[in-house]
Parts: structure tokens; C-alpha cells; sequence
């Protein structure tokens, strides 16, 4: 499975319509409406990069891809790859998980499907919106894109 380069990343984000100030100031009224927004997760992911814990975002969207996929031999090649790369004691993208949602996991992994990775995914999310969403909301960065969107553009 191939990952998004950083300039294909850029290039998507050049080509979504143009943010307003009303959809940024809607991410601050829920996580969820967050997530929902995909200018949203890409803004939200510069953010998690700088924080080092990007994987968190990458491991959740690639399970929300997932669950879209009924190909059974392309849902057993990804949960085996999602499992090396997110998963995997090691890993360099590992996520954190609890041993109780990891034993759920390897028990998933018996017979791989869509679904493998639900309460491995829900765990994330919750971290997400319980520690690194907060801090976004608080950044420099949220600020700066808030700001310059009040500000009208000087063309």
C-alpha cells in the first residue's frame, strides 16, 4: 500500500474549494466536525506532524478506507499492511494502543476483515480528540488560519 506523498498532500489541498471562516470556526465546535472537514484533517495533520504523532490521523483515515473496500483479497493485503505499519510492536508509525484492544486485534487477525481495526480505531480517535485536539484548537497554527481569514486578502 502506498502512502500520499507530502506534495501530492500539498497539491489536494490546493485543489479543495476555498476555506471559509465559517467551516474553520465549526472545527472548534466539535472534534467531529473536525474530522468531517477534509481541509479540516489536512490542517489538523500539519498540526499532528508537529507534534511527531501524525500516525494517529494516517491510522484512523486508512481505517476509514478500509471499511469502504469489499474486495476480500485487497481487505486481507491491507489489514496485514495496516497491522505492519500501525500496529506492529517496533513499527516506526506505531499507534498507541491498550493491550486489551491489541489482544482484540490479533484475535482479528485470525480472519482479516474490513472491520478488523474498528475498536483500534475508535481508541485513536478518542485520543485524538481527548489530548490532541484540544491543543490544536489552543495553537499558533489554528490562530494564524482563523486570523488570516478575518483579515481580507490584500490582492
Amino acid at each position: 500500500m502506498t502512502t500520499i506523498s507530502e506534495e501530492q498532500e500539498e497539491a489536494d489541498i490546493e485543489q479543495m474549494p476555498q476555506l471559509t471562516l465559517e467551516e474553520v470556526q465549526s472545527w472548534g465546535e466539535s472534534f467531529e466536525c473536525l474530522m468531517k472537514s477534509a481541509q479540516g484533517r489536512s490542517h489538523f495533520q500539519q498540526f499532528l506532524k508537529s507534534e511527531f504523532s501524525e500516525e494517529n490521523l494516517k491510522f484512523w483515515i486508512i481505517c476509514e478506507d478500509l471499511k469502504k473496500e469489499t474486495n476480500k483479497t485487497t481487505v486481507e493485503q491491507t489489514v496485514k499492511q495496516i497491522y505492519e505499519d500501525y500496529v506492529s510492536v517496533m513499527s516506526p508509525k506505531e499507534v498507541s494502543l491498550d493491550s486489551r484492544v491489541r489482544e482484540v486485534i490479533h484475535s482479528n487477525m485470525q480472519e482479516p476483515s474490513s472491520c478488523t481495526f474498528d475498536e483500534a480505531q475508535q481508541q485513536i480517535y478518542m485520543l485524538m480528540q481527548r489530548d490532541s485536539f484540544p491543543r490544536f484548537m489552543n495553537s499558533s497554527m489554528y490562530a494564524d488560519l482563523l486570523q488570516s481569514l478575518q483579515t481580507p486578502n490584500e490582492s
